[in-house]
Order: C-alpha cells, then structure tokens, then sequence
C-alpha cells in the first residue's frame, strides 16, 4: 500500500491535496482515493474499484480513444478563459455555486468560457447540488444565454432535479444523485435526469458502472473522481467499454493536479485520452509520498473501514 499527497493546483471542492492509495495486483494499479467527508461504507465502492484494478482487470474496449472536456474550477474569467484555451477541447466543463461566490461570478466566468470555446464548442456547467429548486431554475434559465449543454446536479436530492428538469429546457445530468446513491437507478424512476454521469471509484468498478449504465438506460458520462493516471485509467476504460459515448467525458482532470505518479500520464491530445493504462512511475510515486506516518496511519485506517463493509480478501500489503 503507497500513501500519495499530491497539492492541487486551485482549491476543488474545499480540497488543497489529493490524497489517495494505490496498490499493486497481478492485473496492475489500483487506486482507493474516497474524499475525507465520505464514511466507511461509502468508501467500500471505492475499495472495490481498486481491487477490480489490481485483480480482475477490466473489459475490452470497443474504441481506441475518448472525447473529454476541459474541467474549469471556480476561478476568474481571465483564467477562466485561459484554461479553457490551452486544453485543446471542444467541450468545457464549468463549476458554478462555490461557496463564498456570487451568481454574478458563475455568470462572468460561463460567459469567458463560452468566448474562448467559441460558437461551436460545447458549454456544461457542474452545481454539485448547491442550489435549491427556484434558484437553479433561475440561474440555469440566465446562463442558458450561452447555450448550455446541460447542468449537472443543480439540486442536492432526486426530488429537486425532478421539479427543476419540469422547469427549464436545458437537459440535467445526475451525478451525486447516483454515486452516493444506495440504489443509483432511482435517478431514472423519479424522471430526474436527461444525463447520467458515472464515476467508476464511487460505483464499485468498472464493471458495476457498465451494468449501472446499462440499467438506467440513459445517455453516459463518465467522469472523474480528480484521480491520479491510476484512478484515471479505470475511467477511460469504463468510457472505452461503452456501447455508445455521445458526449465528451470529464477525464481531463490532471491538470487540476500538481503532478503523477505515472511515467506516460493520461494527458488529453486535441481533446481526446488514447485507451491505454499508464505504467506508475517509482521515482514520481516517491515524490508525491505521503510526507509522514500520520498520513499514512489515516489511510490504513480508512482503508481498514472499507474492508469491514466489503469483506473478501484484503488489499493492504497486496502492493510490493
């Protein structure tokens, strides 16, 4: 088991690092990286989906290369703008509804995004459920002026993705309302998404994300959890197994990070990932080591509580 702490490049979703475990199997690297809010079942998934990596694999691909979008973090327009141009993609992701900003913010930074991506790129914009019901109609409504693809997770519940998806025309995706879900196929029963999104890591694996996707029976985004190029590649070979892939997936997200542990990172080119599985670099991976004992002693713990809830044979000290 290998601790990594990687600083982040702007602040995403409260986090200044991202920490996480990778451990090695007979199929590869594996990567259990849960947030620090989330508890000992929650974090099971996660478990799961690292063991999936290191011991089971994953299934073939049905195509050699994956469409992403560019992830814009609550910044500034002008680096709004900037990042939205040097990432080479054709479709932009934007966090909206950051604590501590205005909607007057959200609106400037939609706006750099939509001139640096031109007429013909495409627009989405991520809430990760911190509006309520008439605000989000609101806000959704006033940023639609720049053409929307969809928003995803406006609301924090299934019952309030329902009431905004009656209230506006731009398409609503389903992200937290799936992955922390107990039962992720209640989203399509309650007629509250156009859109689900799929993170691999919090759904168990690639393999239960498939029969996820496949039981929902709505079009699929597959998204990251802000991984390493280990995490990472579980995605891509989610978006690689699809049937169909009709909208760009959120898998660009290393640049969010400082750094890799991998020698080939998952870098995006011209807007697209190659379905490939990077090899982890030793001399990187001992870079971004966790920097003490502590840490490592809160991931064994968290690890170990994940264990509890899944059983089966345990993944700490499966890595040489």
């Amino acid at each position: 088991m290998r601790v990594y702490s990687i600083p982040m490049r702007t602040r995403f979703r409260g986090v200044t690092r991202r920490e996480g475990v990778l451990v090695r199997g007979r199929a590869g690297w594996g990567e259990f990286s849960p947030f620090p809010e989330y508890g000992p079942a929650e974090c099971a998934r996660w478990l799961a989906a690292a063991r999936e990596a290191a011991w089971d694999g994953w299934p073939a691909p049905v195509r050699e290369a994956v469409p992403v979008n560019v992830t814009i973090p609550a910044v500034g327009p002008d680096r709004a703008f900037a990042m939205t141009k040097d990432s080479g993609c054709r479709t932009a992701k934007v966090k909206v509804a950051e604590r501590g900003q205005t909607d007057a913010d959200d609106l400037a930074r939609v706006e750099a995004v939509r001139d640096a991506i031109g007429p013909d790129g495409r627009v989405r914009v991520d809430v990760n459920g911190g509006w309520d019901v008439d605000h989000a109609a609101r806000m959704i409504r006033s940023l639609d002026r720049w053409e929307l693809e969809y928003v995803e997770q406006p609301c924090a519940t299934l019952e309030e993705l329902a009431l905004v998806r009656r209230r506006v025309d731009v398409p609503v995706a389903a992200d937290e309302s799936i992955r922390r879900a107990e039962d992720p196929l209640k989203v399509r029963a309650a007629g509250a998404a156009d859109v689900a999104v799929l993170k691999v890591q919090p759904l168990g694996g690639v393999a239960a994300a498939l029969r996820v996707a496949e039981a929902c029976g709505l079009p699929v985004v597959v998204s990251s959890a802000v991984e390493t190029s280990v995490g990472l590649a579980a995605g891509v070979a989610l978006a690689a197994a699809l049937p169909e892939l009709p909208y760009a997936c959120g898998l660009g997200t290393l640049s969010l990070l400082e750094g890799d542990v991998a020698g080939d990172p998952l870098w995006p080119v011209a807007g697209e990932i190659a379905v490939r599985r990077p090899v982890v670099d030793e001399e990187a991976l001992r870079r971004w080591e966790a920097p003490d004992e502590a840490r490592g002693g809160v991931w064994r713990e968290r690890v170990a509580g994940a264990q509890a809830h899944l059983g089966g044979p345990a993944v700490i000290g499966a890595a040489p």
